[in-house]
């Protein structure tokens, strides 16, 4: 399904808090995807949390994502802005005398970007409207991108509120919202077919997969048989 004369689909995963699950969420996309015969590339733009590896500093949740995606690029590429410190990224940033913005990290993006793949799958940092600086947001470096969302929605006590708000400043943002999903985080927790149920009559995009609670990350290859694919076609193809 590669579509060599076309630029590729940007897919920004969001999630309503920092720990919905977007990463899981992102491989397992990016897996699905393949497995649907399209075409992947990955990107983490601004990553805040580093360990140190023979290679220099590195995230895992990039790597994850670099791992997942059928068109291998550098680390350097697919996490072009790396913080030491598991914090916000404008706080990171300014702890660092890092003066970041959403034209520096954009032009940094490009050479994923413009991947001769179908589709770029696009993590965020934390939430939609987390900081960048002063003035910007994820908000506003996913509209920068040209990019459709997915938003992560973990299943927990108040996710209803928290799902319906940044659906709302999704919308707000005049992007359009692809899908969303529901993430659990735990066990069952009580009534949480009855909470998805509210999100669905409530979110006017598609419930792309109900996934299960997982505790390996290393799981995502398995998570993405949960994802239904076939209702991005339309958008995809």
């Amino acid at each position: 399904m590669n579509q060599s004369s076309k630029s590729p689909k940007i897919i920004f995963v969001t999630g309503t808090d920092t720990d919905a699950g977007k990463t899981v969420v992102a491989t397992a996309l990016l897996y699905s995807l393949a497995g649907a015969g399209y075409t992947t590339a990955a990107l983490k733009p601004i990553a805040a949390g580093a360990d140190v590896t023979e290679q220099g500093l590195r995230n895992d949740d990039a790597l994850q994502l670099q791992a997942a995606a059928t068109l291998a690029h550098d680390y350097q590429d697919v996490n072009p802005i790396l913080f030491t410190d598991p914090i916000a990224p404008h706080i990171a940033a300014l702890n660092e005398g890092v003066a970041l913005s959403v034209e520096s990290c954009v032009e940094q993006c490009q050479t994923v970007i413009q991947s001769d793949v179908d589709a770029v799958v696009v993590e965020g940092a934390g939430g939609w409207l987390v900081p960048l600086n002063d003035r910007s947001s994820m908000a506003d470096l996913a509209s920068a991108l040209k990019a459709e969302v997915i938003l992560v929605v973990g299943i927990k006590l108040g996710c209803i509120n928290h799902a319906l708000l940044t659906v709302e400043a999704i919308e707000n943002s005049g992007l359009k919202l692809l899908g969303w999903i529901a993430n659990h985080l735990h066990g069952e927790i009580p009534e949480s077919a009855a909470n998805i149920a509210s999100l669905g009559s409530r979110i006017n995009a598609p419930l792309l997969a109900e996934m299960p609670y997982i505790e390996a990350v290393q799981s995502s290859a398995l998570s993405a048989e949960y994802i239904d694919v076939s209702l991005l076609k339309s958008y995809l193809d």
